[in-house]
């Protein structure tokens, strides 16, 4: 009888065969480095962003879509297909979340802005944590077409909800009717939905990181007509060219999203961290 398919929804982690599979082919992976060279390279690696294949397999980053549905862009990060299922290659994506790690630090540490996407219902809930955990401006609901393109349209449109809250606060609101402060409090609920996290936003940002640059196609357009840098996880149905830093990965596990997400965290607070302390050095 044949096992099941690989690719995992959810939180569900990858079985202990598979990661042994895994393993075993990135093993036989011809090498182009002395043992010693690859020593040397894999323990900066670890030393500077905590990056090895065992976590990212036990987090599930590798498994991509059915082979039929790939994007043949992809191709060069793909391992081998399993039961149907792409196997992206673990090494492919330790080093090109190695260079999004890196450009994502340069960003934080020049004090440049940084928006995250991620609307997809396994993302939107680590979206927001992280994004204020880190404070950061994030769009975790549907991206409304016209965020970066038509920006000063969308910016009075935040001003205009900003100024209701304000005059709300005061209690400036309570010469209306009931039924009319109803309205506003409705108005008010879906303004904080819709632009909540970009609501202090105040200019265009330097780059933004989409988790699924499939479900938010329309976030990669915009930023890219507008110039702005794009940071993307490309998962074996996506086109990665279409971001100009990429990482190799699962789009879809919760697992996945969290491990990406966790890393990113770490070096955006620590590159914040590090900025804050050469300020306060500078000014001794």
């Amino acid at each position: 009888m044949e096992s099941p398919p690989f690719r995992v929804a959810g939180s569900k982690t990858p079985p202990d065969e598979t990661s042994f599979i895994i393993m075993e082919k990135i093993k036989e992976k011809p090498k182009k480095e002395s043992s010693e060279e690859i020593g040397i390279r894999k323990s900066a690696k670890k030393d500077e962003f905590g990056l090895d294949t065992e976590s990212m397999i036990k987090a599930g980053l590798h498994f991509g879509h059915r082979a039929s549905r790939i994007n043949p862009k992809m191709k060069p990060y793909i391992l081998g297909v399993r039961n149907s299922i792409n196997i992206i290659d673990p090494d492919e994506t330790i080093e090109k979340m190695k260079e999004v790690l890196t450009f994502i630090r340069e960003i934080i540490a020049a004090e440049k802005t940084l928006l995250i996407v991620g609307t997809k219902i396994q993302a939107k809930k680590l979206i927001k944590e992280v994004a204020i955990d880190c404070g950061l401006p994030y769009v975790n609901e549907r991206w409304l077409g016209g965020t970066f393109t038509n920006f000063e349209t969308m910016r009075k449109r935040i001003e205009y909800y900003k100024d209701l809250e304000r005059k709300k606060e005061a209690g400036e609101l309570e010469k209306y009717t009931k039924k009319e402060r109803a309205k506003i409090s409705e108005k008010l609920k879906k303004f904080i939905i819709k632009f909540g996290g970009v609501r202090d936003l105040s200019k265009l940002p330097d780059a933004i990181f989409v988790i699924d640059m499939k479900k938010d196609e329309l976030a990669v357009k915009e930023a890219r007509k507008k110039g702005v840098k794009v940071i993307g996880v490309a998962d074996t149905n996506v086109d990665p060219t279409l971001a100009d830093y990429f990482i190799p990965a699962n789009d879809d596990s919760i697992p996945s999203i969290k491990y990406i997400l966790d890393k990113v965290s770490e070096v955006i607070k620590k590159a914040k961290q590090e900025t804050k302390s050469n300020k306060q050095e500078a000014d001794i």
